[in-house]
């Protein structure tokens, strides 16, 4: 192994535990870099798809958009799917090589090394050089080191999300919203940008459960979710503050632009069924209260000032958005046609 590579490591192992798992998945590809002959260095992660994720990049290319995989794709994609490393001395020969255009770098020679966790692939650190046959028993044993560091920290992530994540929707769970909103205000507070906080809740939801069971139900919750976290930025957090109320935090937003979001997502809900299975699709509409914060409220204050706006919204006949003054007056935002019977199924049509 090459001088000071135990340093390398240490400070790897240290990045990876005290920075955060992004910044740590990048001083992974760094440090291989540094001990290997690479040119080229990439944390790929294996998520609930077919698709490998960008981790973390280095070296040559690293600035250009990174080709695309899926599992079971390139030597890259053939480790994830096996869980085994490939050390590849000539890429052009090797079947499983996908030599193509988007590569901003030259790969003469590949290894891939699985990140696990037990059994389980959780992503692939792979390498490439200019050179043929670049990488010998020494580089593999010290990418291993490098990928096992990366899958602890892999690991305490997806157990840290898992502690505040609502597991049905994949939102956050009720937990994490003060915190989080607490965490936002001091940001707030400290960059001079506003925050504002988005109460939603579906209408009549009851009656889905009612007349559809419990499973469609669940379903409409969660296409419900994704919906919304498609809809808005990855700053943005979504929090299940519990049964169909969601509240959406909103770094760097104030009243006018949250308002827009609110009204975006109220529109598209009522015009665009969730779908929930193949064959079915259920209509349902929202109540949304908005507040901005005032720069002086606690956290609870501002998720009641919501709050009382989206009851508002609910007592002026729902599937509208209403915002709320820091002195907690209301005013109606929008009004909608009455609101969507969400009881009554949208069969999709089959092409």
């Amino acid at each position: 192994m090459r001088d000071g590579a135990l340093e390398i490591l240490a400070a790897v192992t240290r990045s990876l535990t005290g920075e955060g798992v992004e910044k740590g998945l990048q001083h992974v590809a760094d440090a291989a870099l540094s001990l290997t002959d690479a040119n080229h260095a990439s944390v790929r992660l294996r998520g609930e798809g077919q698709a490998l994720t960008v981790g973390a990049r280095a070296g040559a290319g690293s600035e250009r958009p990174a080709p695309s995989f899926q599992l079971g794709e390139g030597v890259l994609g053939w480790v994830a799917q096996h869980g085994c490393t490939a050390n590849v001395p000539d890429a052009g020969a090797d079947a499983r090589f996908r030599d193509d255009e988007e590569r901003p770098f030259a790969a003469a020679s590949v290894l891939a090394v699985p990140i696990l966790d037990g059994e389980r692939t959780l992503g692939v650190l792979s390498l490439s050089a200019e050179a043929p046959s670049a990488f010998d028993a020494t580089d593999e044993a010290a990418a291993a080191l490098l990928a096992h560091t990366a899958a602890q920290a892999l690991v305490t992530d997806e157990l840290r999300r898992m502690a505040v994540t609502d597991s049905q929707t994949l939102a956050f769970n009720h937990g994490h919203l003060m915190p989080r909103l607490a965490e936002e205000m001091e940001r707030a507070r400290r960059g001079g940008t506003p925050l504002s906080a988005l109460l939603l809740d579906l209408d009549h939801f009851k009656r889905i459960n009612d007349r559809h069971g419990h499973t469609v139900g669940d379903a409409v919750l969660r296409a419900f979710a994704d919906r919304v976290r498609e809809s808005v930025r990855s700053v943005d957090a979504l929090i299940r503050r519990g049964g169909e109320e969601f509240v959406l935090v909103m770094p760097d937003t104030g009243l006018r632009r949250a308002l827009g979001v609110a009204e975006r997502l109220r529109r598209g809900l009522a015009e665009d069924p969730l779908v929930v299975f193949d064959d079915l699709a259920i209509l349902q509409s929202i109540s949304v209260g908005v507040a901005c914060w005032d720069g002086q409220e606690s956290p609870q204050a501002l998720d009641e000032r919501a709050d009382h706006a989206m009851y508002e919204a609910k007592e002026g006949g729902r599937d509208r958005v209403v915002s709320s003054s820091p002195q907690r007056r209301t005013r109606r935002s929008f009004t909608a046609r009455p609101a969507v019977d969400p009881a009554r199924p949208q069969r999709m049509r089959r092409p």
